[in-house]
C-alpha cells in the first residue's frame, strides 16, 4: 500500500488505512504518519524536521510541518502545530481532537493550541517511533496537562466571541469603491481571508493572496494568540495554503496581496514585504487599504 502523505486525508480514505494496516481505529494512523512525512519539512536552518497530524472533529486526518527562512528572524519560522491549525482553517474543519507530534510542542505552540475552544481537551501523542502505540487512544495525554496553568482566549474576551477555527466574518470592505484593476482575484482572495481572520485582540485582521506562475492563488488569514508573541502572519498562513495544495518552489509565487484595515495598529505590510521579496525576489507585492463598518467581530453562525 502507498504510505506517502497527504496534507489532507479524507475520513473514508484514513479509515480503510487504519483497516488495511491492521490497525483498531484512526487514532492509531497517526502516529504512524510522521516518519513519512518528514521529507516533506523545510527546515534549511535547524536541520530539524517536525511533523504534526491531527484528527479533526469530522473524521479527516490533516497535516503539519515546519518551514524556516533563511535570512529571516527565527520567530518568523513555522511551527509544525501552527500549519496542522492552519490547514484545519484552510478546509473548514470545525476542532480537533487528536494530535500526534515527532518531538514535544514548544511553549510557543503550546499557547498556540489555546486559541482553540477546545484546547484542554485535545489529545496529544509525542513520539519519534513510528510504530502505532499499544494503547491506542489511551497513550494521548490531555493539552491541560502539557500547560497546566494555561492563559488564553477567556481572559480576555468575552464568552460570545469566536474561537480559532469558529466561524468569523470581520465585515471588511475595500476602502475604495471597487477592486483594483489587474489583480481582482487576488484583491477578493485576499479580502476573503482578511474577512476570516482571527485578531479579536487588536480588532486588526488582514488577509493575504498568492499567485504562481501558472495563475493559481492561495490565501491565508492572520491568526492572533492572547499571548500576542505566538501570532502567525498572513504570508505564513498563505505559504500554508501553497505547500498543501501541491505548490513546490517559493520562486514560483509571482504575485502577493495584501489586504489590511486602514489605519491599522498592528500593520503586516513591511515585515510581510519582506518575508516575500526574500523567498521569490521576483514576486510583484501590493497592498490594498480596507474598512470596516461595524467594530465588532460576529460569528456567522
Amino acid at each position: 500500500m502507498d504510505r506517502r502523505p497527504l496534507f489532507v486525508i479524507e475520513a473514508s480514505e484514513a479509515k480503510s488505512m487504519a483497516e488495511s494496516s491492521g490497525l483498531s481505529s484512526v487514532v492509531d494512523l497517526l502516529p504512524t504518519l510522521l516518519q513519512p512525512a518528514e521529507s516533506l519539512c523545510r527546515p534549511p536552518i535547524s536541520g530539524f524536521p517536525v511533523v504534526a497530524v491531527g484528527l479533526g472533529s469530522s473524521g479527516r486526518v490533516f497535516l503539519g510541518v515546519n518551514l524556516e527562512f533563511p535570512g529571516l528572524p527565527l520567530h518568523q519560522s513555522v511551527h509544525a502545530e501552527q500549519f496542522l491549525l492552519t490547514n484545519l482553517s484552510l478546509h473548514s474543519e470545525p476542532s480537533l481532537h487528536f494530535l500526534a507530534v515527532s518531538a514535544a510542542p514548544c511553549g510557543h505552540c503550546r499557547q498556540f493550541l489555546q486559541e482553540l475552544r477546545s484546547a484542554p481537551d485535545v489529545r496529544i501523542l509525542v513520539t519519534r517511533d513510528p510504530s502505532p502505540p499499544t494503547a491506542g487512544a489511551a497513550s494521548f495525554t490531555p493539552l491541560s496537562r502539557l500547560l497546566p496553568d494555561r492563559f488564553g482566549p477567556a481572559d480576555l474576551l468575552p464568552e460570545e466571541i469566536p474561537l480559532l477555527l469558529e466561524p468569523i466574518d470581520n465585515g471588511l470592505r475595500l476602502a475604495g469603491d471597487s477592486l483594483p484593476d489587474g489583480r481582482k482575484d487576488l484583491v477578493s482572495a485576499a479580502l476573503a481571508a482578511a474577512n476570516k481572520s482571527y485578531a479579536p485582540y487588536s480588532g486588526c485582521p488582514s488577509g493575504l493572496a498568492l499567485m504562481d506562475s501558472d495563475g493559481n492563488v492561495y490565501s491565508g488569514s492572520y491568526v492572533e494568540s492572547a499571548a500576542f508573541n505566538p501570532s502567525f502572519g498572513p504570508v505564513q498562513a498563505a505559504l500554508v495554503a501553497y505547500l498543501s495544495d501541491g505548490g513546490g518552489d517559493y520562486e514560483k509565487i509571482v504575485a502577493a496581496v495584501l489586504v489590511e484595515k486602514e489605519g491599522a495598529a498592528v500593520r503586516q505590510e513591511q515585515m510581510a514585504r519582506l518575508l516575500v521579496g526574500l523567498i521569490s525576489p521576483g514576486c510583484n507585492f501590493s497592498v490594498v487599504q480596507c474598512v470596516t463598518p461595524c467594530k465588532k467581530v460576529s460569528s456567522s453562525m
